[in-house]
């Protein structure tokens, strides 16, 4: 496989051969690449991460002077490895020969052979990632000596023993190897170390700083078993919520979350947070028990997102992550093992009904042009069979949903007359829907009279195709108008958790 996709590189680089002169220019110290000038790049160096940007994406913006830091550090210290940019707006082959489906995307070539970027986006975070990438990516141990000196020197070490070189489980391991960071790897067949450890068959450990000392890998030789292993014992029991946690947690293998919100100097807080370790354990395949500061500005947004506020912390929340996103709230304010135990056991048998959120009607819903509709409403107003519905679902925090509100009130006072037509809204982030999961902001949607047929939107959001799309019912009569979604739509999921 390593050969074909190294194969694949070379022949999608020679057909820009004849570019093979042009001058590679830099700006603040990273290479500034093009469909013209890629090849040459790699002809010079053997170690290069490529960042595929828009020239409007805020995230990228972000990124370019953690970037550039970054970059100048690695010529500070004489590295080979070197940081080059693509204007992939400009480039469209190559943001679609390496899959480029968001702003920024980074991948690693390593003598042309690539690998997604999976490191942090400060600049020595970026440094510490492409230099490990760029040097062996395991240590041989050779003796004893060596294997305990790797295991005290390492926070999380994963070794691999081995008494045949040639099967599988070596072959599962040395691929992962190549696509997991988060430890440090060792490789050994030396029977003095399979002695001293009392392996008499291929198999994995992971030595630990925190928590158990030593876990045994238990099962197969099939990579992906192999990298959720890895994965979830990588992580503490109990994972406080961070900048530098939040990847591991919401971008891990666990989709299945505990979220206890607590305040650190509250009495309650050793209290609660050991209780938690004590039941972890057992559910760790399952549930990934995670802490949440809520004194901490950077995560009101979380707790708005459950419908929280502060005054009822501590509290504790589960939320499933996956196509159907949902919520689950303990049948009891109290945190105790027992208690937390029997809400975690009872989820995962399916005794519990999702938590929805939800506002109260207010008295002037449909004063305005704009219906308000809560959870309480939203039936009745949208599967009246005698109207044709739009419903907006937005959040107040939504720059699109704001920049959208003028056209959407305009579009609300033409059709104000009309018996046979409501322009309403409602807020996603206070009232939840079990049977409408929305994943971005604004989403909007038309429920038909007479058939309560849902049409979903996905036009221009400008005053005459919405008009169209209402008049019309047909999504396909302004299929295309749209402007292409960006990266930087909003996400529940990603910008609020």
């Amino acid at each position: 496989m390593k050969s074909v996709q190294f194969l694949s590189i070379f022949f999608f680089l020679g057909a820009f051969a004849l570019a093979d002169e042009d001058k590679i220019e830099t700006e603040d110290g990273v290479l500034v690449l093009t469909e013209g000038n890629f090849l040459t790049a790699f002809k010079k160096h053997d170690y290069i991460l490529v960042e595929f940007y828009a020239p409007w994406c805020g995230h990228c913006k972000a990124l370019a002077p953690e970037y550039a830091a970054a970059a100048k550090i690695l010529e500070e210290q004489k590295s080979n490895i070197k940081l080059a940019k693509v204007d992939a707006t400009e480039n469209q082959d190559l943001a679609k020969k390496y899959a480029v489906r968001g702003y920024p995307t980074l991948k690693f070539f390593k003598r042309a052979y690539q690998i997604d970027y999976t490191g942090g986006r400060k600049a020595q975070e970026i440094v510490d990632w492409v230099v490990k990438k760029s040097g062996p990516l395991f240590k041989q141990l050779e003796s004893v000596d060596e294997a305990k000196a790797f295991i005290e020197n390492s926070q999380i070490a994963v070794i691999g023993f081995f008494t045949n070189l040639d099967g599988r489980f070596h072959g599962a391991f040395n691929h992962i190897i190549e696509d997991v960071d988060e430890v440090e790897f060792g490789m050994t067949s030396n029977p003095d170390v399979l002695a001293e450890y009392k392996i008499t068959e291929d198999t994995i450990l992971m030595f630990k700083k925190f928590d158990e000392e030593i876990v045994k890998y238990e099962g197969d030789d099939i990579y992906t078993n192999i990298k959720r292993f890895i994965a979830i014992n990588a992580l503490p029991f109990l994972v406080e919520f961070n900048q530098e946690t939040a990847q591991k947690i919401f971008g891990g293998e666990i989709k299945n979350h505990l979220l206890l919100f607590l305040k650190k100097d509250d009495e309650d807080y050793q209290r609660i947070t050991e209780a938690a370790k004590s039941i972890a354990k057992p559910f760790r395949d399952n549930v990934l028990f995670v802490t949440v500061d809520a004194t901490e500005e950077d995560h009101q947004r979380i707790l708005e997102f459950f419908g929280m506020k502060s005054e009822e912390v501590p509290a504790a929340r589960l939320i499933h992550l996956a196509d159907e996103m949902a919520k689950y709230k303990p049948p009891t304010n109290e945190l105790t093992a027992e208690s937390l135990k029997n809400f975690v056991q009872d989820f995962l048998d399916g005794k519990l009904k999702q938590h929805l959120l939800s506002q109260p009607l207010p008295e002037d819903w449909d004063k305005d042009d704009v219906k308000v509709l809560v959870s309480e409403n939203f039936d009745s107003v949208t599967l009246d069979k005698d109207k044709d519905v739009l419903v907006e679902f937005y959040a107040p925090w939504c720059g699109h949903c704001k920049q959208l509100l003028p056209i959407y009130e305009r579009l609300a006072k033409h059709y104000k007359d009309n018996p046979n037509v409501v322009i309403a809204k409602i807020d996603s982030t206070a009232n939840e829907l079990e049977d409408h999961k929305i994943l971005s902001f604004p989403t909007i949607k038309l429920f038909k009279k007479e058939t309560n047929e849902i049409v979903s939107y996905v036009g221009a959001r400008t005053f005459e195709a919405l008009l169209k799309f209402v008049d019309t019912g047909k999504e396909e009569d302004v299929h295309g108008e749209a402007p292409e979604y960006t990266p930087e739509e909003e996400d529940i999921v990603r910008d609020e958790l």
